[in-house]
């Protein structure tokens, strides 16, 4: 999609520009993981016993091991490449994972980071990408993540989610999420009264307005929201429903946001509930704050 900007009324179109080098390309992301993906870094071209290298290894917010490839030219088939490196990761102990957060990051942050070793991310980047690869993503049940990077004169960035693959993961989520609301046997469901599961749904319905690249993953203990970076994080009790957002200064006339302590570290570091659907249009316009604060 063209990119302009406005000068006086008028529109004039941003030239793209390749990479002087394909290696700045992954040098961009790896030192903005934080700023593009809520990831912590973890390792550059690191070789896996499988005789291959693994672009960019990296931890998300969550916990989750994610493996990032970047497709330098058309004919790179960075998808199998990735799944290779996803393949050899699985195979790994979970300790092993540990002691590499340690390493890079510190035993204070290591500390703060539950590892989901059971949703592991590969996150392709590149110009463009084959109807091969759309394809291949589409039928692969993997968190496989398709992003399209632009480089503009000026020094201007984009990255976004490629629709098809995003609406995939979305879909999925929906088979997996949506229960009759007689059987609380999810974990995060099971204190939950048949209200609040209803609450649950007319709020994530909403949710999905916001944006249809938006992905929804859950855990046994929530259920977050993200685009290319989480915006969302919903924790279903009993009688409400307890949502973490982004640090944003909201517009929160009524005072219900929290702040968390800044000792949690959290990157998700405020609060709100919602208790009713009373609730609901007041926090839908909380979490869209939190939500443009992604893009």
């Amino acid at each position: 999609m063209p990119v302009f900007v406005t000068k006086n009324g008028k529109l004039k179109k941003i030239s793209s520009q390749a990479f002087a080098k394909e290696k700045d390309l992954q040098s961009l992301v790896e030192q903005n993981l934080d700023e593009l993906f809520g990831m912590h870094f973890l390792a550059t071209e690191y070789t896996t016993t499988f005789g291959g290298r693994i672009d960019t290894l990296a931890v998300d917010y969550t916990g989750a091991p994610v493996i990032i490839e970047y497709k330098r030219n058309k004919n790179d088939n960075v998808i199998n490449q990735g799944l290779s490196y996803l393949k050899w990761l699985q195979v790994q102990k979970e300790e092993f994972f540990e002691m590499l957060i340690i390493k890079k990051l510190g035993p204070e942050i290591a500390k703060k980071i539950q590892i989901d070793w059971k949703n592991p991310r590969v996150v392709c980047i590149a110009e463009a990408y084959s109807k091969f690869d759309i394809d291949t993503v589409e039928v692969i049940p993997m968190r496989i993540e398709l992003l399209k990077y632009r480089n503009y004169d000026g020094g201007i960035f984009s990255l976004e989610p490629l629709g098809v693959s995003e609406q995939k993961a979305k879909v999925v989520s929906d088979v997996t999420l949506v229960k009759p609301t007689t059987d609380l046997t999810n974990g995060g469901f099971v204190k939950a009264s048949i209200e609040t599961m209803e609450l649950f749904e007319e709020l994530k319905a909403k949710i999905f307005e916001l944006d249809e690249n938006i992905i929804e993953r859950e855990t046994t203990a929530y259920f977050a929201y993200r685009v290319t970076k989480h915006f969302a994080e919903i924790h279903v009790e009993k009688n409400s429903l307890k949502i973490y957002l982004r640090p944003v200064k909201y517009n929160d006339p009524d005072g219900k946001v929290d702040k968390m302590p800044d000792s949690y570290r959290w990157t998700l570091d405020r609060r709100i509930y919602v208790n009713s659907l009373d609730d609901l249009p007041y926090v839908m316009k909380i979490i869209e704050e939190s939500y443009k604060d992604t893009l």
